[in-house]
């Protein structure tokens, strides 16, 4: 009889266990996993809707088994501090400028310079192309998502109008990073002023302006305090932009859903880089709107414009072969890449 109790018991525990270990295998792969985004640009900015949808794809294709907390207008990790924010594991994901961590990304930093950028798509393909064409060891603490860039930085003014070179001399002017070298290379004075601030700065004189893309005087609304913009596409500069996420928190994720995120990656590139080109018509438009004069240059002034800023390219190289790169050949590649987009 016992020995019968035994064999019923060994029979019944070959289907209680697996059972067991079934439930309890399926309740952790339904476990949620929660993550959270950190972005500077306020909520109602196109480029922060565009990155509060990409949570929400990456919520609707893993059906639900990721969810995103998205953080805007800087209140989880401010501008300036976000990549370092992911790599410290404040936010899990974070979108910022590149720019804004200076010397941090020299490789990256030279799709910055004055290159002549005609719009949005292209300055975020190159961005991308160089990305993947060096791989640089800069991003190494993080996993990229993916890079893009606004269209062209050109100059606008308060007061006066900038027809000529020569109308720079005495400005002062809102810049950061390459475009307040644009500033300086073109004769004006640059002055370091965070986007948030530049409105008011503009308002109240503190600056006669600023370089920034068409996009910012609807997305910032700084149509309403400049009067004049220079179409001075030959020196325009552009700034690259990360999504990035925590490489442990990366790490973590099951392979299908890295997957669905990689490919989500993919389309993202392109609709950021089509929403800076709608967003800088739409800036031209609101500018207009707002009783502005845009500016253009004839082909010999922009020469000159073209020229004042080279030798910014030729410092970024000799500042490249210093940390061990080959600088003509990272600047080589952008212009090539450059010329073969237009």
């Amino acid at each position: 009889m016992k020995k019968n109790n035994l064999i019923a018991v060994f029979l019944m525990s070959l289907f209680i266990v697996p059972a067991f270990c079934f439930s309890f295998t399926a309740g952790a792969a339904a476990k949620t996993i929660k993550l959270t985004y950190s972005n500077f640009f306020p909520p109602t900015h196109i480029q922060s809707k565009l990155a509060e949808s990409w949570c929400r794809e990456v919520e609707k294709r893993t059906n639900g088994r990721v969810k995103i907390e998205y953080y805007p207008g800087g209140t989880l990790t401010k501008a300036a501090q976000c990549y370092d924010g992911v790599v410290e594991g404040i936010s899990d994901i974070g979108f910022s400028v590149l720019a804004y961590s200076r010397g941090r990304f020299p490789v990256l930093g030279a799709v910055d310079l004055p290159l002549g950028y005609p719009s949005g798509t292209v300055a975020t393909k190159v961005i991308n192309d160089v990305y993947n064409e060096f791989k640089p060891k800069e991003f190494n603490d993080t996993k990229i998502m993916y890079l893009h860039a606004h269209g062209p930085g050109i100059v606008w003014t308060r007061n006066r109008a900038v027809k000529k070179i020569g109308d720079m001399k005495g400005l002062k002017l809102r810049g950061h990073g390459t475009s307040a070298k644009v500033i300086k290379a073109l004769g004006g004075t640059p002055v370091g002023i965070p986007m948030p601030e530049t409105y008011q700065s503009i308002q109240k004189g503190t600056v006669d302006g600023g370089v920034f893309p068409c996009e910012s005087n609807r997305g910032w609304k700084l149509g309403e305090v400049v009067k004049y913009g220079t179409a001075d596409f030959s020196a325009a500069y552009t700034t690259g932009f990360f999504v990035t996420m925590n490489k442990d928190k990366w790490n973590s994720l099951p392979a299908d859903i890295q997957k669905t995120i990689e490919e989500i990656n993919k389309e993202w590139i392109v609709k950021h880089g089509k929403a800076w080109d709608h967003s800088d018509l739409v800036g031209i438009n609101y500018f207009l709107g707002q009783g502005g004069t845009l500016i253009g240059l004839n082909k010999k002034e922009s020469m000159r414009w073209k020229k004042a800023v080279r030798p910014i390219l030729n410092n970024y190289i000799k500042v490249l072969n210093k940390k061990g790169f080959n600088g003509e050949e990272i600047v080589s590649f952008i212009e090539k890449d450059l010329k073969k987009l237009e």
